[in-house]
């Protein structure tokens, strides 16, 4: 996964109304109701139908550590879809996303204005037009490349041209050596 969709997923957990299980039984048996068996469970983690018996019946209290971290990423990705779905949607019709990012920023501009880039660390509100297209590309498997994209088109409309009231000349915004990116929706 790349640094959008990591970004996507930590805004996705954040939306959580209610925790998930924590113990490693309460998972299991989270995932088994979700999943309908102990056999797809454990084809889903790589384990054996019993090892995820064991889990389910207290027999075994831990599980190894690589196990122990597949067990809780299942989880989290399953847990609470609706109110997931719902945020998206909402994000996407009419509330927008906040990006929030330290990367270096280069923009092909009018002749007389310098086009190198520089780090800005900007937090930005961007329309639901482009949380849009963001859930959009992500769900179709658009590359992080084409992800930065939407959102450097974002910013350059929003933050650089200010909607349309300066920088008209400004015809393409890069978004490269990101250090860290955030969203919020």
């Amino acid at each position: 996964m790349g640094e959008i969709d990591d970004a996507i997923e930590r805004a996705d957990r954040e939306a959580f109304t209610k925790d998930p299980p924590k113990t490693l039984k309460g998972q299991i048996g989270f995932l088994i109701r979700q999943l309908g068996s102990a056999k797809a469970v454990a084809a889903e983690l790589g384990v054996t139908a019993d090892s995820v018996n064991r889990y389910r019946r207290g027999a075994r209290k831990h599980a190894r550590a690589d196990v122990a971290a597949k067990i809780d990423d299942t989880v989290r990705a399953r847990w609470q879809p609706l109110v997931r779905k719902r945020r998206q949607r909402q994000a996407a019709t009419t509330g927008g996303i906040t990006v929030e990012t330290r990367a270096r920023f280069g923009y092909t501009s009018s002749a007389g204005s310098t086009d190198d880039g520089r780090f800005r660390r900007l937090t930005v509100h961007l329309p639901a037009t482009y949380a849009q297209r963001l859930f959009d590309a992500r769900d179709t498997g658009a590359s992080d490349q084409q992800m930065r994209g939407i959102i450097a088109e974002g910013f350059k409309e929003v933050y650089f041209q200010d909607g349309g009231g300066r920088a008209m000349g400004l015809s393409d915004v890069e978004l490269n050596d990101i250090d860290y990116l955030d969203l919020d929706f």
